[in-house]
Formats: structure tokens, C-alpha cells, sequence
């Protein structure tokens, strides 16, 4: 296939990180983003469980990130999945290739939010493990997973005919990430505004030979968090991209054609604003549901167990009766009653019934109805 270069544009060397910013030009959206990003973080702080609670937001963003790279699945799929047998692995023929790699997005991200928790560090080694899982199995595991590019890696359109950007080279490549490291580390600059010129430069070095885009968005919830802007790993921003897809990509490759570094952080802002307004809108819906079925699980279920009950069931909306009965910490018998009273009460549905030796599949639907996307 002969290859257009006629429209390409080239990684912007030796202006990163640039020397001015004209903050003039984004400031409002500085402002407007640091606001809303707190409230947002507020709500987190007051959570009892924030992990409990905003697991949803971590599928959302999986199956969201990985749509935009043109991996499409479900929350449906995604946590049906993830509703198998403990320590059985689920049966591949029953599953789409696209939902096998956004459940490795889900991982990876659970991953390294993990790692960093137990000390690790953003770093060149942190991000290659975490590329390692991202690319373990399916379309991406031959692409070598875990290993920086030795070859030049080009961003073509859909048709594949014309190339649209030239990332930096693999002979500078790692000088250019030990400038983006350092970068994070030494430079004064608002941590919201090293967010912005982050993200975009990990997308023009475009390090690896795939998945760059979705480790590219899972840094900026992963340094948001390593920097205490955010109090936990909760912080997701792939929704707006998505709706603002051709701006996202046009204004990070206009960076590289015109050296406009304010007009991306003003868009990266304006993200952060609107996701964060959004975020805390679920979250607080997740967290008024919770609340209301506190009341409605002690009515029905009459144990001291309903509380347990109800967190099982938080974290894993759908869920195998069998995995609920053995794992949510309930007396068997009594967890199998609770499934029946939950039933009989129209807050569980079945989505499979039992067959055999495969136990029922069972989705909570008010909280499905709160994140399906």
C-alpha cells in the first residue's frame, strides 16, 4: 500500500517542555477546572467506600477508552465477564475479542491504581509493565506488549492511506520520556496545566507500537492521584474525549504543526471541567442509590447481614448467585434466601437462568441503569 506523507505532521522536537505559556489564554478554564475538580474530590473524601461505590466509574472508563480506539463492548459484557467462577477462567468462545480487551484495559488500570497505592511510581518501567497487561492476550498481544517501539510508528486515518502524524523517532524516544519525567517532577507549573502537557506529549512520543492512547488516559487519572489533586484513584476522562473526538485529535496535532500549547491546555481544562462535573453527578447518584437501598435491603432482608448484602452487590452489579453465596462473607444459606427475597422484590433480575451446573446470572438493575453508557 503506498502511504500519503503529502499531509503529515511531524513531532515537534526540542519544544518540550515549551518555554512560555500564555496563560491568558486559559486561565479562566484554569480556574473553572480547579474548582470542579475539588468538589469533585470533596465528594470523593466523604465517601465510606469510595471503592465500593465508584467501581462503576472504572468499567465506564474502560469500555469508553477502548471504544475510541475502536474496541466496542458493553458494561454489560464487561462485568458479566467479570461475574465467573473465582479462579475459573471464563470460557473465550462465549465472549467477543473486544470484550477480552477491555476487560485487560479494566485490569491494567485496576493494576497499576494498585501498584502505586503499594509505593510504585510513575516511571519508564512502571508504564511498560503496565502496557505488559494491557496488551497480555487478543489483538494487541503481537504487538509486542511491554517493550518500547524500535521501528517508526505512524497515526494514519481510518482509511489508512494518509498518514496524519509522525511521532518522535525510536533512536530519541527515550531521551524524549526522560524529558517528560523529568518534566513532571522539576517543573513549577499548576499540577492541572502538567496534566495537560503530559498527556499530550506521551501522545506524540507515542513510545509503544500500540495501546498508546489508552495509557495515555490512564496517566492522567494516575497523576492526578500520585499528586493529591485527586484523594483516590477515581478520576476518569475519556467521556469527553469521546463526545470531542475530532477536537482532540486535531488540537493535540495542531501543538506539533504551530507550537499553540494554550490552546490544548485551554481544551484539556475544559475537559477536566466537564468530566468533572459529570463524575461527581454519578457518583452522587451512585451514592443517593446506596443510601436509599440501605433502608430498603435491612427492610427486606430482616438480618444483620443486609449491609454485606448490599456491598456485595455494589461492587458486582452482576453476578453469578454461586459467586455471591460463597464470596460476599453471608452464611451460604442465608445468602441464597436473600436472593430470593431481592427477586421476588424486583431489585435483581435474572439475565441467565440456571442450567445444569452453572448457577443463575443476576444483574442489580438500579445501579445498571445508573452506568450503563
Amino acid at each position: 500500500m503506498n502511504l500519503n506523507f503529502d499531509t503529515a505532521t511531524k513531532y515537534h522536537y526540542d519544544q518540550f517542555p515549551p518555554e512560555n505559556l500564555d496563560y491568558g489564554k486559559f486561565i479562566n478554564e484554569l480556574v473553572k477546572a480547579t474548582d470542579a475538580i475539588a468538589r469533585y474530590d470533596q465528594m470523593l473524601k466523604n465517601l465510606h467506600n469510595s471503592e465500593i461505590l465508584l467501581s462503576p466509574l472504572r468499567n465506564q472508563e474502560a469500555v469508553i477508552s477502548s471504544r475510541m480506539e475502536g474496541t466496542v463492548s458493553t458494561m454489560d459484557e464487561i462485568l458479566q465477564f467479570e461475574a465467573e467462577e473465582e479462579g475459573e477462567e471464563p470460557n473465550l468462545n462465549n465472549y467477543r475479542s473486544d470484550v477480552f480487551e477491555t476487560i485487560l484495559y479494566q485490569r491494567a488500570l485496576k493494576n497499576a491504581q494498585k501498584g502505586m497505592k503499594d509505593g510504585y511510581e510513575l516511571s519508564t518501567s512502571f508504564i511498560k509493565q503496565v502496557h505488559q497487561q494491557l496488551l497480555y492476550f487478543g489483538r494487541g498481544a503481537n504487538k509486542s506488549p511491554g517493550a518500547f517501539k524500535s521501528e517508526q510508528n505512524y497515526l494514519a486515518d481510518r482509511l489508512k492511506k494518509n498518514i496524519l502524524f509522525i511521532p518522535i523517532s525510536p533512536e530519541k524516544l527515550s531521551d524524549g520520556l526522560d524529558t517528560l519525567f523529568s518534566y513532571l517532577k522539576n517543573s513549577n507549573h499548576p499540577i492541572l496545566v502538567k496534566t495537560a502537557l503530559m498527556h499530550l506529549e506521551f501522545e506524540a512520543l507515542h513510545p509503544f507500537q500500540d495501546g498508546n492512547g489508552r495509557i495515555g488516559r490512564m496517566l492522567i487519572t494516575l497523576y492526578l492521584w500520585s499528586t493529591g489533586v485527586i484523594s483516590e484513584p477515581h478520576f476518569y476522562i475519556s467521556g469527553y474525549f469521546e463526545e470531542n473526538k475530532d477536537q482532540y485529535i486535531d488540537t493535540m496535532r495542531n501543538v506539533s504543526e504551530s507550537g499553540d500549547w494554550s490552546e490544548w491546555c485551554a481544551f484539556f481544562l475544559k475537559a477536566v471541567e466537564n468530566q468533572s462535573i459529570k463524575n461527581l453527578e454519578v457518583a452522587e447518584s451512585i451514592q443517593g442509590l446506596y443510601e436509599e437501598m440501605k433502608g430498603i435491603f435491612s427492610e427486606i432482608l430482616s438480618s444483620k447481614w443486609s449491609v454485606n448484602a448490599l456491598d456485595y452487590i455494589f461492587t458486582n452489579p452482576v453476578f453469578r448467585n454461586s459467586k455471591f453465596t460463597s464470596n460476599s462473607g453471608i452464611p451460604a444459606p442465608t445468602a441464597a434466601k436473600f436472593t430470593r427475597k431481592l427477586l421476588d422484590r424486583g431489585l435483581i433480575i435474572t439475565k441467565q437462568e440456571a442450567s445444569g451446573r452453572r448457577p443463575a446470572l443476576y444483574s442489580f438493575e438500579p445501579l445498571m441503569k445508573l452506568v450503563r453508557i
